[in-house]
């Protein structure tokens, strides 16, 4: 996710970094014995790096401890500049995932981020790592809503560094070539690049509070579950007939989308686009302002009809029902993952959400994949009180923008919800986002996650590929992948969750297609752009994201994403 910037000046990077005055890695660190077992929460922020830190938001399971980082004393002769800052190793609460935020969203900051950690099961301090410090080409499009929000904070890329109660870090900038006139004539000299503006190292708690569990049923081959006993359950949001625009006197606000889908792809290719089409926002506080709740429990009126059990709603809430229930034409409310279907109850199920907007070509021969099981936010123990309430959709999904999360190798697949519920923590928390910025997530092992709340069978407007995010998806990897290879389990699950979701409006994988730009470093605003139907990051944004290697993976998930839509 580093940006590839040009500059008017010559950049160039320390040969080495300022070193604290701290023991070595390896050196034993004695803790002090815990005043209390008692886990604090929420999200605390200290005035400075020694003032003990209280909770003050109670928004659990998990918490964030925000630290200021301070000016570091570095030894000159090791390639310090007095401009470093950081903290000295010390003693914190427990946390797993980690980054560093700043106050102003658009600055850049140019220089080496490197913490060390301690495990909570160890005395040995870890290696220094890198964080990816180029983070500002995920997130939502420019003059939104989400991005005018005033909350929204420069960033990091998050680091997953398993449980850990000790932490140091330093931030060294990278030095910028001037040119000066002097009496003496022209001279060029080395100067430290600014570091922004209130720095603070985040360590997040991801939680380890699961929900009560509740049961997707085996995979079907149809699209509606065997009756259990009935709950009230609310409809989900529909986008098409529920949609309430921002400001419908202002031209430029996030508008409803009420024509009808254009014909699909039928050639790799197709015509740019006259206009933009506008993301809507549908409110959905809890449920009833989208929907209504009946006695049978019914989904959204285009979907099956969903009953389940009471025990299984049991203590949600409006939140959590909320998100839930945007995905009971999927499965019941209260479901921890949504199960995977075969083709034929795949189409099946396609002419039940999308009867309306299918064409007469789609409807003889729908090209759509069997719809992979996807864990939903429920099942990897979301706390649905972090987000913004409302759900936020875009008129349909046309490609999928492919991204990693550069927040390292080291999990295990058993972590993997773990590692997503503190980037959902870091990205709203940390960051300012409304949710998490991703529509999925998949692991190591394969696995798929729902992302940003709103339905995964819904074109919900994410925050991950900053000028692209209207009509459009974004899959994030669990991992780094610009020297590490993403394994076949990862690319197989890519290429299955494609060829369902852009099956689902009618793209084909291996097409190409027209996005009109929002604003970026690599495309002006207002310009359409011709673009891989899937595409990774720095297709659209001048970016290593996702990395090298996955991003050498495209070429064979796009033929097999096709391939499983019978192309």
């Amino acid at each position: 996710m580093r940006g590839l910037l040009a500059t008017s000046i010559g950049v160039t990077c320390a040969a080495a970094l300022a070193l604290p005055l701290t023991p070595p890695a390896d050196a034993a660190t004695v803790r002090p014995a815990p005043a209390t077992k008692t886990v604090p929460t929420g999200t605390t922020r200290a005035t400075s790096p020694d003032t003990p830190t209280t909770p003050t938001l109670p928004d659990l399971p998990g918490s964030t401890q925000s630290l200021p980082l301070t000016s570091l004393t570095g030894d000159r002769a090791l390639g310090g500049t007095g401009a470093d800052q950081g903290l000295p190793r010390r003693d914190v609460r427990h946390f797993s995932l980690l980054g560093v935020v700043w106050d102003d969203p658009a600055a850049e900051l140019h220089g080496r981020v490197q913490v060390r950690t301690r495990p909570a099961d160890s005395a040995a301090w870890s290696d220094w790592q890198d964080v990816e410090t180029h983070n500002a080409d995920h997130g939502a499009d420019p003059e939104t809503s989400e991005s005018a929000s005033g909350r929204v904070r420069g960033a990091t890329a998050p680091l997953w560094v398993g449980d850990s109660d000790g932490v140091e870090i330093r931030v060294h900038p990278d030095t910028e070539s001037r040119t000066e006139e002097t009496g003496r004539g022209t001279r060029t000299r080395s100067v430290a690049a600014l570091l922004p503006s209130g720095l603070r190292l985040e360590l997040v708690d991801p939680g380890s509070a699961t929900p009560a569990h509740v049961p997707a049923g085996p995979p079907r081959t149809g699209a509606t579950p065997p009756d259990t006993t009935a709950l009230d359950t609310p409809d989900a949001p529909d986008p098409a007939t529920e949609n309430t625009p921002q400001n419908p006197t202002d031209p430029d606000a996030e508008t409803p989308e009420t024509a009808p889908e254009t014909a699909p792809e039928t050639a790799p290719e197709t015509a740019p686009e006259p206009a933009p089409e506008p993301a809507s926002e549908t409110g959905s506080e809890t449920g009833s302002e989208t929907g209504s709740e009946t006695a049978s429990g019914t989904s959204s009126a285009s979907g099956p009809s969903v009953s389940v059990s009471a025990s299984a709603t049991t203590g949600m809430s409006a939140e959590t029902r909320a998100a839930s229930a945007a995905n009971t034409p999927l499965a019941p409310l209260g479901a921890t993952e949504i199960p995977a279907l075969d083709r034929p109850g795949t189409e099946r199920e396609l002419f039940s959400l999308r009867a309306a907007e299918l064409t007469e070509a789609q409807r003889a021969k729908p090209y759509i994949g069997p719809r992979p099981s996807i864990v939903t936010r429920r099942g990897w123990g979301a706390d649905e009180n972090l987000r913004e309430k409302r759900f936020v959709y875009t008129t349909k999904v046309k490609a999928a923008f492919v991204h990693h999360t550069a927040s390292g190798n080291s999990y295990k697949c058993s972590q993997a919800a773990s590692v997503i519920r503190g980037i959902y923590r870091y990205h709203v928390k940390s960051m300012g986002w409304r949710d998490i910025g991703y529509n999925f997530l998949v692991d190591k092992c394969g696995k798929i996650y729902e992302g940003r709340a709103g339905g995964v069978a819904k074109p919900v407007l994410g925050a991950h590929t900053l000028g692209f995010n209207t009509n459009s998806m974004g899959i994030a990897v669990l991992g780094t992948f610009t020297s590490a290879k993403p394994n076949s389990a990862t690319v197989n699950a890519v290429a299955r969750l494609t060829a369902w979701k852009l099956g689902l409006f009618g793209a084909n994988p291996k097409g190409k297609t027209y996005l009109k730009s929002a604003g970026g470093n690599l495309y002006a605003k207002g310009k359409n752009v011709r673009l891989n139907v899937i595409s990774g990051h720095r297709d659209g944004f001048a970016t290593e994201c996702p990395g090298k290697q996955l991003y050498g993976k495209l070429g064979s998930a796009r033929s097999t994403s096709a391939s499983y839509q019978g192309r």
